[in-house]
Parts: C-alpha cells; structure tokens; sequence
C-alpha cells in the first residue's frame, strides 16, 4: 500500500497542536491529539511523531540538549522558520485551515469573538478578525505553556487568567504571538503587570514599584501584594520569558506613570 504524503497544510496543523500543547501531553493518549490525528485521517502515533519532529526543531528544546525525533526534521524546520518570520499569518492561517476541517468557517468558529464586528467591511474587517483570532490563539498558547495556571498564584479559574504579554501588543509586531513573550497571570496581576505597578526580573522573581510601596499600611498591600515580593514565578512548560523581554519591561514600563 502506497504511503499518503504528508501536505503542508498538514504540517501546519500539527505544528499549531504543538504550540498549543504542553510538552508533557504529547503522547498517544492525549484528547488533542486523537483529535487531530481523526481530523486528518492519519494514526495517532503518526501525530505524535510529527510533534516531537517540531520538538526537534524548537530552539528551547535544542538549548536543553533535547533533540526530539530529528527523523523528519527537514519536513518540519520550514514551517517553524515560517513561523519564526512570521508569526502573525502563519498563526491565522493555520486557524484558517483548522476552521475548514472542521467544516466551519473563522466566523463562525470564533463567532463569541467577533460577534460585535459583524457589521464591518472589507480590510478593516479583515485585520479586525485577524487580530482578534491571533490574541486568542495565543491565550491558548501561553496557558497551555503554564498548564492553565497563574505563574504567580496558582489560580487555575480559566475565566480568570490572562495571557500577559511582556512587550506589549502595540509595541512589536513582530514578537506578538512569541511565546517568551508571554505570562499566565490572573486579572488583578494582569493589570499590575501591564500598568507597571510590578515587573518580574532576570531570575523570574516579582518586583513591586516604588508606587505600590507606597501603600504599605493598606490592608489590600499586605494581603495581595507583599507575599509575591521576590516571588519565584512558577515555573512554565516550555517557555521561559526571554530576558531581552523582560529587560524591556524594566527599561520602559515597569516603575513609570503611565
């Protein structure tokens, strides 16, 4: 019997599973990947395999001294250089071709999304959509890299945790959908972290600003902000936050008025 050759819309399906994916959940029995594998029509353990070739070809895992399946490697290294480039459309676009195996359309998968853009045209509905599904992708992403936790406190409320990023959205396009890019933290840590109110620094421990500290005598101090103060952020899956990142957050949010 004729081996089916993997396709490249294939190969970026799996490799959005992978970003999505903790690195401990990639084995045969994960829901995600039976999922998949009766998606494209292929074994699960095929699925598996082409997730530990993207291991393979992750930067993280090869600075560990884990090299993964590098087996198909040479299939795999051209869509995380993509991804690599390009963030933002390989992301839409594998969300795009996810969409359609499943019989939907990015509209109405993400309709809880988009439901108050209905009325807009052209490519302003366009790039609307686009960042909308991009931001939610990486949500999954970066809570999945903090198995679904708040790197602070531990919180594990869905409803309550936010991808936070570091450099913020508006400031790289390019770093946006970075996976070091990004903290689980929960609502009210969100918030602090993206006003600059407290930062984390090169050993991942939290900083309180000078403002914060300002309001020592508060009860609200003592009971939610001085026991995380050098704090170790617990710790994630896959991806630590990048120190060019974290520096940058010191540099130019953390401590400032905004």
């Amino acid at each position: 019997m004729k081996r089916k050759l993997w396709t490249r819309d294939e190969f970026i399906l799996v490799f959005n599973l992978y970003l999505k994916l903790p690195f401990g959940k990639m084995h045969t029995g994960t829901p995600e990947i039976i999922e998949m594998a009766n998606l494209l029509g292929r074994t699960v353990s095929s699925i598996t395999i082409r997730l530990t070739n993207f291991a393979a070809c992750d930067p993280y895992h090869q600075n560990r001294g884990v090299k993964g399946m590098v087996g198909g490697i040479k299939q795999c290294q051209p869509i995380w250089d993509e991804f690599s480039d390009n963030q933002e459309d390989l992301i839409f676009l594998s969300e795009q071709i996810l969409a359609k195996k499943q019989n939907q359309t990015i509209e109405t998968k993400f309709d809880k999304l988009l439901f108050d853009i209905k009325d807009l045209k052209g490519e302003t509905k366009i790039r609307e959509v686009k960042t909308r599904v991009n931001q939610n992708i990486f949500r999954q992403i970066i809570l999945g890299n903090y198995s679904g936790k708040c790197a602070i406190t531990g919180i594990d409320i869905p409803e309550l945790l936010f991808a936070s990023h570091i450099i913020p959205w508006s400031k790289n396009e390019k770093e946006r959908l970075n996976p070091e890019n990004g903290i689980c933290l929960s609502s009210l840590y969100d918030k602090a972290f993206d006003r600059g109110l407290i930062a984390i620094n090169e050993k991942y421990q939290v900083l309180l600003s000078d403002k914060l500290k300002k309001r020592k005598e508060a009860d609200y101090y003592g009971k939610y902000f001085a026991p995380i103060e050098n704090q170790l952020l617990i710790a994630p899956q896959k991806y630590f936050p990048k120190k060019e990142f974290i520096q940058y957050h010191l540099d130019e949010i953390f401590n400032k008025d905004n």
